[in-house]
């Protein structure tokens, strides 16, 4: 199996050496081939050039500047990706690596055409987390579904595609900040895409980069946004 993994990354010089470590010993279990690409996202730090110099020939990156959101990125990096799968994740791997071999075993095993991840099924998904930012992704999460009738954890920062879906859902998507999960998953419903879910647990989580009530009022705007144009187009 080859395999893409997408990082996206802003200002992530503090861990960026020992995400790719852990990422790429964790792909090299699991895949014949595999690239990871790291994502800048206008970064005013030193991870572009840690990026560069990491010494991994399985590491590549992109990016640009300045800043533009974590949709951006990731976007960015699935319109690069030359695996047949493509992993998503977060530069602090919240869900840790071993997730990576849940999500290929789905692809594996049956037709699914996105694989995702969802902290609400499972019992443990917010296990230890922050009670502020628990209350803030629930209220997102209820929100999401009652705008868009779909069952899952949008904002969830793991997720697998198959790669012509992703560029097929990426390359019709336009949001660039954190709702850019919702279009995807809206894009996909809209196309008749499989997608399953599996459950997942936050492992490592560190100081939000998300300000609660500036971004939380501006994904709430989003879902709306992204409900229009959605049901508007063809997908």
């Amino acid at each position: 199996m080859n395999v893409s993994l997408v990082i996206p990354a802003y200002n992530e010089s503090e861990i960026m050496l020992e995400t790719i470590r852990a990422v790429s010993t964790k792909l090299a279990e699991l895949a014949q081939e595999y690239e990871v690409l790291i994502v800048d996202d206008g970064s005013t730090d030193s991870t572009a050039r840690l990026v560069r110099e990491c010494g991994d020939s399985h590491v590549r990156l992109e990016g640009y500047t300045p800043n533009r959101g974590k949709g951006r990125a990731v976007r960015t990096g699935v319109m690069a990706a030359k695996g047949d799968i493509i992993l998503c994740t977060d530069a602090d791997l919240a869900y840790g690596v071993d997730v990576f071999d849940l999500i290929l075993g789905r692809f594996q095993a049956g037709k699914a055409d996105l694989v995702i991840g969802s902290r609400r099924i499972g019992g443990e998904g917010y296990k230890n987390y922050p009670p502020v930012r628990v209350l803030a992704s629930r209220c997102f999460g209820l929100l999401a579904r009652g705008v868009s009738g779909l069952p899952y954890d949008t904002q969830c920062g793991i997720k697998g595609y198959r790669r012509e879906v992703a560029r097929t859902i990426f390359a019709a998507c336009g949001t660039d900040g954190f709702s850019f999960d919702f279009e995807v998953l809206m894009r996909a419903d809209k196309l008749g895409l499989r997608v399953e879910q599996i459950p997942v647990s936050i492992i490592n989580f560190r100081a939000s980069k998300v300000n609660v009530i500036k971004d939380s009022l501006r994904m709430f705007r989003d879902v709306f946004r992204i409900r229009r144009t959605v049901r508007r187009e063809g997908a």
